[in-house]
C-alpha cells in the first residue's frame, strides 16, 4: 500500500527561484543560515561553523585543477561510469582558527561508455551537470566503492554529478581504526577528538567541498539515506543556502532538545518486538535452534564462547544479531542461513559439541564494528543536543528486562528476542576491537554539552524543496517520529511506503528516486 501523508502533516510547498550564485566568502557568512544563532560566525559558543568552511574555501580551486586545500585526480574508469578521486584538507574543528587538520575523501562519478572501435571509455565529465552530494548511513560507515553502473548509483548518473564523501573518520577521510586510534595516549584525549565527528562537522565538510567543487559555488542536491538524511536535516538546519534541494530516503531525525535517545529506543519497540514474530512465524525451526545456542553459551566457561579475533560471543551478544538481521530486506535469509551451519558436525564419537568457526566468524563479520569502531563510539551522540544519552539502550532494555532475557526465554521456550540498532556499554568488553576504547565511550555517554545539530526556527522557515520517502515498517528510523519532524520542516513532501523497509534506496533505487524527484518537478500530484 502506498500514500501520500495527509494534509494535516504536510505543510503548503514553498517554492522559491534561485537568488544567485554565492561567490564570496563574505556572502556566505552573512547567509549562513536564514536565522544565525549567536557565534555563528565566531569563535566563540560553538553551534555551527559554515561560514568558517566557507571562508576557509581556496577560491583559486576549480573543478579542473588543485590547490594546498583541495587536490583532484585523474579520471579512471569503472564498467560505464567515469571517476575522479577529490582530497580535501579540512579542519578538525572549524570554530579555531588553527585547528589541527585532517583529510576528507569524496569520489567524482559520472556516466561512461566504453567505445570499442577506441579501446576506451568516454563519458560525462566535461558536460555542464549539476551536482548531487550523497550522504551515506552510519554513523561511522563509508560511501560504497562502484564496481559498475547500476541501482541507484546508475540512476543519479542519469541526470546529475554525484558526489560520493567518505564522512570523516571513515573509509578515505583520516579513517578513526582500532589501530589509528591507538595513537592516543588517555581515554579523554580520544574522546575530546571523536566529539568532532558528527552531524554538524559533516556538514561543515559537505560546505567546504562544495566551495572548492561546485562551479560559481553554486548549491547542489544532497540525497541522505538513513544517518546521511539525518545529516540533511542538519544541512537544511544551518546551511540552507549550499543546497538546491534534498531528497531522504528512511533518514528523517528526531530533533527534539536534550538526548531523544530514549525516545527512539521506546518507540521502535513495538517495531523490532513486529520483526522478531514475523522472523519466527517465517522460519519458526529457528526457535529452538536459537533456545539451544543461548543455553549452549550460558552454560559454557564464563557464559560464553572465546571468538576468532579474541572476543567473547555470550547469549545478550548473541541478540546483536538482530541489528543487521531484522531491518532490510533479505535480512531474515541471511540470520536464518546463518543459524544453518551454527554447529560443527561430530566426526569423531563422543566429540564435545561446539559451535562452528563459521559461526563465530559470520558473527564477527556481521556488524563490521571491528573496522567501523566509530559508529559504536558515537551512535548515541548523533541523539544528543545538550544532554548526555548515559547509554540509553542499556537502561531502555531494563525497562523490559523480562521480555530481552535470552536465558530465561530459553527456558520457558518463549522465543529469543534480537535487540535492534542498539549499543550497550558491555559490547566494549565483549568485542575484541572496541576493548580500548570502553573508558572513552563512557566519556563520551557522560556528555552533556553537545552542541545543537538541529534548528527548529530553521526548519520552519525551510524554503529548500524537500521530498521524503518514509517507511511505515522502518526498525531503525521511527514512523512516528519521522512523522513528528516532517510536520516541522515547511513544505517537505513525503511519499509513504510498507512495499520497502529501510533498505529501499538499495533494494529499488530507481524506482524511490522517481518518485522523489517526480513530487519535486511536479510529475507527481500531491494527493
Amino acid at each position: 500500500m502506498l500514500s501520500h501523508a495527509p494534509p494535516s502533516l504536510i505543510k503548503p510547498f514553498l517554492s522559491r527561484p534561485f537568488t544567485g550564485i554565492i561567490t564570496a566568502a563574505t556572502r556566505l557568512c552573512s547567509t549562513a543560515r536564514l536565522n544565525p544563532p549567536a557565534g555563528l560566525c565566531g569563535l566563540g559558543s560553538r553551534p555551527f561553523a559554515v561560514c568558517a568552511a566557507a571562508s576557509m574555501a581556496d577560491s583559486s580551486s576549480t573543478t579542473s585543477g588543485s590547490s594546498p586545500k583541495h587536490v583532484a585526480g585523474t579520471w579512471y574508469s569503472v564498467p560505464e561510469l567515469r571517476l575522479r578521486d577529490h582530497r580535501f584538507t579540512v579542519p578538525l574543528d572549524y570554530s579555531l582558527a588553527a585547528s589541527p587538520k585532517i583529510t576528507v575523501f569524496a569520489r567524482e562519478v559520472v556516466s561512461g561508455d566504453y567505445l570499442p572501435n577506441r579501446d576506451s571509455m568516454v563519458g560525462k565529465e566535461e558536460q555542464h551537470l549539476p551536482y548531487l552530494l550523497y550522504l551515506q548511513g552510519g554513523p561511522g560507515f563509508e560511501c560504497m566503492r562502484p564496481t559498475e553502473s547500476s541501482g541507484w548509483i546508475h540512476r543519479v548518473c542519469e541526470e546529475f554529478r554525484l558526489i560520493l564523501m567518505d564522512q570523516r573518520g571513515t573509509g578515505l577521510s583520516t579513517p578513526l581504526t582500532p589501530s589509528s586510534m591507538s595513537q592516543f595516549k588517555s581515554a579523554k584525549a580520544l574522546a575530546d577528538y571523536l566529539v568532532h565527528f558528527r552531524a554538524d562537522n559533516i556538514v561543515n565538510d559537505a560546505e567546504f567541498i562544495r566551495v572548492h567543487l561546485v562551479p560559481d559555488t553554486g548549491p547542489w542536491t544532497v540525497l541522505g539515506q538513513s544517518y546521511g538524511g539525518f545529516c540533511a536535516v542538519t544541512y537544511l538546519s544551518f546551511a540552507p543556502q549550499g543546497l538546491k534541494q534534498v531528497l531522504l530516503t528512511g533518514g528523517i531525525p528526531p530533533i527534539g532538545n536534550g538526548c531523544t535517545a530514549d525516545a527512539v529506543y521506546r518507540a521502535c519497540r513495538e517495531q523490532l518486538i513486529l520483526q522478531n514474530e514475523k522472523f519466527y512465524k517465517r522460519y519458526p525451526q529457528d526457535i529452538e535452534v536459537v533456545h539451544e545456542v543461548v543455553k549452549f553459551l550460558a552454560e559454557s566457561e564464563g557464559g560464553g564462547v572465546s571468538l576468532p579475533s579474541g572476543g567473547f560471543l555470550t547469549p545478550r551478544g548473541l541478540q546483536t544479531l538482530g541489528l543487521s538481521g531484522l531491518g532490510s530486506s533479505t535480512g531474515f535469509e541471511r540470520l536464518h542461513y546463518m543459524f544453518e551451519r551454527v554447529w560443527d558436525p561430530p566426526l569423531v564419537p563422543g566429540a564435545p559439541k561446539q559451535i562452528s568457526y563459521y559461526f563465530l566468524k559470520s558473527f564477527e563479520s556481521w556488524s563490521s564494528l571491528d573496522t567501523n569502531p566509530l559508529y559504536a563510539l558515537m551512535h548515541e551522540s548523533i541523539y544528543c543536543q545538550g544532554d548526555a544519552s548515559r547509554w540509553s539502550a542499556e537502561r531502555m532494555r531494563d525497562e523490559d528486562e523480562t521480555k530481552f532475557d535470552a536465558l530465561k526465554a530459553a527456558k520457558e521456550g518463549r522465543p529469543v528476542v534480537f535487540t535492534g540498532e542498539m549499543i550497550f556499554p558491555w559490547m566494549f568488553d565483549e568485542i575484541h576491537a572496541l576493548k580500548p576504547f570502553k573508558e572513552a565511550a563512557n566519556i563520551l555517554a557522560e556528555k552533556k554539552d553537545w552542541p545543537p545539530l538541529y534548528d527548529k526556527k530553521s526548519l520552519n522557515d525551510n524554503k529548500v524543496p524537500v521530498a521524503a520517502a518514509v517507511y511505515y515498517e522502518d526498525m531503525y528510523v521511527n514512523f512516528k517520529l519521522a512523522m513528528e519532524t516532517a510536520s516541522q520542516i515547511a513544505g517537505i513532501r513525503l511519499w509513504i511506503s510498507n512495499e520497502y523497509m529501510h533498505s529501499g534506496l538499495r533494494d529499488n533505487g530507481s524506482r524511490v528516486l522517481d518518485q522523489l524527484s517526480g513530487m519535486l518537478n511536479g510529475k507527481k500530484p500531491l494527493f
